[in-house]
């Protein structure tokens, strides 16, 4: 969806969304700038991070994603984003048979004190910044559940990192250590078909399926949704 305002993107997966350091080039935001400079020659990709991006999604993450294309439209969203009045369901596979049927996490989340790239829960509130995310079970294949999960704020790798505190670490999640058999049996079928899945979807099992906000200037409320992508409804 695009109009003069902003722009919906539906990421898929292994696309980096923000250049850095070990990706100067060739991530969503260069794209982007280089499809607005089409229409509007002033726009540069110096420019278009400042103003254009109010959230991002990880790299192996795909899903629906929201740019803004003016300033008025980056301080409307961001004050969403700030107030917590942004919809975001994502899809996640995870390990275990998650017991209850919906639940909410509240953990902290901060930068890992030994892990500089790698981020993790904080229950007791004393280092890290606020986060709530609420899940539910969408169903159930005994070892590993499909979820929805409902974020109220957006820390970085939020999911990942809530899920791994309860136990139930995201389906093929190499950052924090669950691209292995976590639950299962010992049998060496079983280890094969587990494997067998981890290349059919070679990454964490993590999409962003709803994005709901208020229009910057119609006050209009928008949403859109994104069906799962070929690889997450392969191993399902």
């Amino acid at each position: 969806f695009e109009d003069e305002d902003v722009l919906i993107i539906n990421k898929p997966p292994g696309l980096v969304v923000h250049p850095a350091s070990g990706n100067p080039d060739g991530t969503l935001v260069n794209g982007v700038a280089w499809y607005l400079q089409q229409q509007n020659p002033t726009v540069t990709e110096e420019t278009l991070p400042r103003f254009g991006l109010v959230h991002r999604i990880d790299k192996n993450t795909s899903g629906l994603l929201v740019i803004a294309k003016t300033n008025k439209a980056v301080s409307s969203l961001a004050k969403e984003f700030y107030e917590h009045t942004i919809k975001r369901l994502y899809i996640a596979l995870v390990w275990g048979d998650v017991q209850q049927d919906s639940g909410t996490i509240i953990a902290h989340v901060g930068r890992h004190q030994r892990f500089r790239k790698q981020f993790d829960a904080y229950p007791d509130g004393e280092y890290g910044k606020e986060a709530i995310t609420h899940y539910r079970v969408l169903e159930r294949f005994g070892y590993v559940t499909l979820i929805e999960c409902k974020l109220e704020t957006g820390r970085t790798h939020q999911i990942r990192v809530h899920m791994q505190h309860i136990g139930h670490p995201l389906f093929n999640d190499d950052t924090y250590g669950r691209d292995r058999i976590v639950k299962g049996t010992v049998y060496s079928k079983y280890k094969a078909f587990v494997e067998n899945c981890f290349v059919l979807c070679p990454r964490h099992a993590l999409h962003a399926r709803t994005l709901g906000f208020t229009h910057p200037r119609s006050r209009q409320r928008l949403h859109f949704s994104s069906e799962l992508p070929d690889d997450m409804l392969e191993v399902i």
